[in-house]
């Protein structure tokens, strides 16, 4: 029997949106191994959570004004949001504030003190005093002790690897104020490392040989090993975590790093409530693959394995660790604050179809070395080694076999050459198993892209554009095998780019492709084909050239559209009188009762759409807090709202309102307060037409209880 796939990627914190690198060194890549896994038929589970507790969440609460319950809330249907848009296939996406995460880190706990593997030691630790907290390891920035790098943290260098106490930084820095933090006792609960170093020798070993682990994990686990272990923390002074169940311990909490990677397990039992334990008590029966970035290899590779070791009990440890190193966006690192790079709510706001994305981070996987993300690559990666390779060699195939052989796939006797041809398909699809099966990403995508070539070669070398006409079965018969490696790409290609995929096979007349089934072609036998289409058009230069500004530098935050709501003002209001502006051609001067005992002087944009005649009498949306402003000569005290797409335009009837009735939110009984706003202020705020709905964020906005609607615009902006 096959052991079962157990699969996680490193829980991210909550503490902002996922960028490009975060994606791929843990989410996307146990994504295409989750789902090679389950095409090749291995019974499988990918487990993945956010991160909600420690320093780093309390800090962006008190930045955000919020409680941390409430930031946990808000970050983790963000992250959900990216995910859902990259088409990660998660069993279930969970959070450490689940009870069940209590439940199993204190249980956790309880097991180890009862095994003597918890000890209490009071030492120093660094302490901000302007913050008057004490500080997580990864708030002490400063100089190694061992290498001299000048940006290590307080748990670990990311130069040189070396394990690190805050107190050994050289010129060490708080990382929320800057100020140099004091040294202040304290006592805290420490695991008994060292008891359990030959056990975790012996572990490593093992899992080393038989679960293949990438290089940069057995070189830092190797370098922590020998620089022998120490005893390591496992509480903090936070309000913000899980409560420790000991005695003169109530004002402390567990350190993330210990209760973090059990969320692996509370997750797998807050989907599983009953048998959770059939995965993570099976060591016989269950391999457990996890992925990550490099920084996190330590506490997965030593500290978690040794707690679970410390118990006593049973306990599924990993298998296979595949760890990347670090993307860089165009030789800067990734900031939110500076506006540096993509972030996964960019990549859900572009027109660029998430495959591309999803290819692209893939091929230039950061397995060896750091890599770059680059715009001219993005562009070239895509363009050439995908589209000009794969999307080609699809269209046309499919294109040529329709035209001249009306798409249907007849029982082929093949020639030597072509023979040839899908034995060599065949062998090389092995070697796409293989890498996969070993968990070799980049040399699986790869290897799929040689196979495209090389089908883009044999199309070349056959010329059926010529032989159709002097040798019609012979013509058949490449495109037929053809045929069969396109269907196959289908196959191959659903791990890494799941979308195009399911165009691919259902252009072949198939719904789902099994791995095992690459290379056994008769069931293609008698099948007609579905409409060839094209995959993707290739991207342009001067959209990314667009994208590339927009990512390089300062760039203002996206604003929360619901509030900037809370500072809008619409009223119903109808139109008295129309005329033409004084000195504008294009512009309307309208006279428009908005309920207030006196009319507005309006000025619209109205004369390429709407006649006079049309608009007077007419109940419209007006915003009547918009700052006055002079048009030429003319000063609007407010707008007149229209539903815009394209060309279109229509005015917003609400003719079932009364003038002066005001616009709510669903679900709102009263408006908000009301200061004077920009033009600027109210574009950024986002209404929309959705499905012949107004609405913001996805909300929609109602007159007296009914919702507000359009006639000829269904979808499209709101002016």
């Amino acid at each position: 029997m096959k052991p079962k796939k157990l699969i996680t990627s490193a829980l991210p914190y909550v503490n902002n949106a996922p960028h490009l690198g975060n994606i791929i060194g843990c989410v996307l890549s146990a994504d295409v191994y989750a789902r090679f896994c389950r095409a090749m038929g291995y019974d499988t589970l990918y487990i993945c959570a956010t991160d909600e507790y420690g320093t780093a969440t309390e800090n962006r609460a008190r930045a955000e004004g919020m409680s941390p319950k409430e930031i946990c809330d808000k970050y983790h249907e963000i992250h959900k949001k990216v995910y859902q848009h990259f088409n990660i296939s998660f069993d279930y996406f969970g959070r450490t504030s689940h009870p069940e995460h209590t439940e199993i880190t204190q249980g956790i706990f309880k097991d180890l003190e009862a095994k003597e593997m918890i000890e209490e030691q009071e030492t120093e630790q660094t302490y901000c005093e302007h913050d008057r907290m004490f500080l997580a390891d990864r708030y002490v920035e400063g100089t190694c002790p061992s290498c001299g790098f000048d940006d290590a943290r307080g748990d670990q260098c990311d130069n040189c690897g070396k394990l690190l106490q805050p107190t050994e930084i050289i010129n060490p820095k708080c990382k929320i104020c800057g100020n140099t933090p004091v040294r202040k006792l304290t006592k805290h609960l420490y695991i008994r490392l060292p008891e359990l170093e030959e056990k975790l020798k012996s572990f490593h070993a093992d899992s080393i040989k038989r679960g293949k682990w990438s290089n940069n994990a057995i070189t830092l686990t190797n370098g922590w090993i020998e620089n022998g272990l120490i005893a390591r923390p496992i509480t903090r002074d936070l309000k913000w975590g899980i409560p420790v169940p000991k005695a003169g311990y109530e004002n402390k909490v567990f350190y993330v790093w210990f209760d973090a990677p059990i969320g692996y397990i509370s997750t797998t039992k807050r989907l599983l409530p009953d048998s959770w334990q059939d995965w993570w008590c099976t060591p016989e029966q269950t391999e457990l693959y996890q992925f990550m970035a490099k920084d996190n290899i330590p506490f997965h590779t030593v500290v978690f394995p040794a707690c679970l070791m410390g118990t006593g009990k049973t306990w599924t440890l990993l298998h296979h660790i595949n760890a990347t190193e670090y993307l860089n966006y165009e030789n800067d690192k990734f900031s939110k604050s500076r506006s540096i790079g993509v972030f996964g709510t960019d990549v859900a706001e572009s027109d660029i179809p998430i495959d591309l994305w999803r290819f692209y981070l893939l091929f230039n996987r950061p397995e060896k070395s750091d890599s770059n993300f680059s715009w001219n690559t993005f562009l070239e990666d895509i363009n050439s080694n995908f589209i000009d390779n794969i999307g080609n060699l699809i269209n046309r195939v499919l294109v040529f076999f329709q035209k001249h052989f009306e798409g249907r796939i007849e029982k082929t006797e093949f020639n030597e050459e072509q023979r040839t041809f899908l034995e060599t398909i065949k062998n090389m699809e092995t070697e796409v198993v293989e890498a996969l099966e070993s968990v070799r990403l980049k040399d699986g995508l790869k290897s799929i892209l040689a196979i495209g070539k090389y089908g883009n070669k044999f199309f070349q070398d056959q010329e059926p554009w010529s032989v159709v006409k002097t040798d019609p079965l012979k013509a058949r018969a490449s495109l037929t095998a053809l045929i069969y490696l396109v269907r196959d790409l289908g196959v191959m290609l659903a791990p890494y780019m799941p979308d195009s995929s399911r165009k691919i096979l259902n252009m072949t007349g198939e719904q789902d492709g099994e791995y095992n089934r690459l290379g056994q072609w008769d069931d293609l036998e008698g099948r007609e084909l579905g409409k060839p289409e094209i995959l993707f058009n290739k991207l342009q230069k001067k959209r990314v050239d667009q994208y590339r500004d927009l990512f390089s530098g300062e760039r203002k935050e996206k604003a929360d559209p619901l509030a900037l709501w809370s500072k809008i003002q619409l009223k119903v209001g109808e139109i008295i009188s129309v005329t033409n502006h004084p000195s504008a051609d294009l512009l309307y001067v309208e006279e428009v009762d908005c309920g207030e005992g006196k009319n507005r002087t309006i000025v619209s944009g109205l004369v390429k759409y709407c006649a006079p005649e049309d608009l007077i009498g007419k109940k419209v949306l007006i915003v009547t807090n918009l700052a006055p402003a002079d048009l030429r000569g003319v000063v609007s005290e407010g707008m007149l709202l229209t539903a815009e797409k394209k060309k279109k335009l229509e005015v917003i009837d609400v003719s079932f309102a009364d003038p002066g009735t005001e616009v709510l939110l669903e679900g709102e009984t009263e408006a908000s307060a009301i200061d004077e706003i920009s033009i600027d202020q109210f574009s950024e705020a986002g209404l929309r037409i959705e499905n012949n709905e107004v609405k913001i964020d996805g909300k929609r906005l109602v007159l007296n209880g009914s919702p507000i609607k359009t006639s000829e615009v269904a979808n499209g902006k709101v002016r």
